[in-house]
């Protein structure tokens, strides 16, 4: 950090939720006692991509859709870092999903915050991935990123917090920090935010949601059951909100680094070796 950094004020509307994530990622980073020069936050495009600005750490604007392999990057090139991506359900959902299904595949050690308000609010409230859509069956078809997480086996930390649920939110965020400085792989927290100016989803969502963490009978250390609660639940037009999965494999960098440099690599991306084969084929065309 330097002495010149200064967080700057959100700029979000009145009553939107990403006001109750950042203060749950603010007060998460408080309660681990993680210092601010060990925090790297990188932000996608959208409402949410303002976050980093306005939270005491290293931050990073990345392009569209591809917050998640630019903080891959950061978690390859400096494993002491707490690595945190933060973007909204356009930014992950539409052009960043094939980036996202990968990450959860390769289980880097990012937490990954994905503000979901159902709504692309910065363009003025079109439909995103999320946006509920009732077919005939009257049961609402729109993405669902925990199902979609549960079905892929690289896969350790799947969890769905709500900015109205803020105790249980402020607990995911501190286990989610947790998995990934334990450098345990990927954590993907899913959080409901609503949009109060173009999709105000607060009563709706609290009518839907299910707290599996008040579940004695629900167990987030089986896949297989996990999904079957989510399907349930679905039917029931209700979405599981909690720890939803939590399992135990090799993280990505751990296995990427203990690789070690290729020498044949190296050799490669010779930057003096290219310039010289380069001038090589120019000389050729003078005349």
């Amino acid at each position: 950090m330097t002495e010149t950094y200064t967080p700057k004020d959100p700029i979000w509307c009145a009553g939107c939720g990403h006001y109750g994530v950042q203060g749950a990622l603010v007060h998460a980073l408080s309660e681990l006692k993680i210092p601010a020069h060990e925090t790297f936050v990188l932000a996608g495009i959208g409402c949410s991509g303002s976050v980093q600005n306005n939270v005491s750490a290293y931050g990073y604007h990345s392009m569209h859709g591809r917050v998640l392999p630019t903080a891959i990057g950061a978690a390859i090139a400096n494993p002491d870092l707490t690595i945190i991506a933060a973007g909204g359900d356009g930014d992950g959902y539409a052009i960043g999903m094939g980036h996202f299904v990968h990450a959860m595949d390769r289980n880097p050690s990012v937490l990954y915050i994905l503000m979901n308000n159902a709504t692309y609010g910065l363009t003025k409230g079109q439909d995103s991935p999320t946006a509920e859509r009732a077919r005939s069956a009257g049961q609402d078809t729109s993405l669902d990123a925990i199902s979609l997480g549960l079905s892929i086996p690289g896969t350790t930390f799947l969890a769905r917090g709500f900015t109205r649920w803020a105790d249980q939110l402020n607990g995911l965020l501190i286990q989610g920090l947790q998995h990934v400085r334990a450098k345990k792989g990927f954590a993907f927290l899913e959080i409901l935010s609503p949009c109060v100016t173009y999709n105000d989803t607060y009563p709706d969502w609290d009518a839907q949601l299910y707290n599996v963490d008040e579940d004695e009978e629900f167990s987030c250390a089986d896949r297989a059951a996990a999904f079957e609660t989510v399907v349930r639940l679905r039917g029931k037009n209700r979405m599981p909100a909690g720890l939803i999965y939590r399992g135990d494999l090799p993280a990505f960098e751990a296995e990427w680094l203990e690789q070690g440099p290729c020498p044949s690599d190296l050799e490669a991306h010779d930057p003096k070796k290219h310039l010289d084969s380069l001038r090589g084929i120019m000389s050729s065309y003078a005349v």
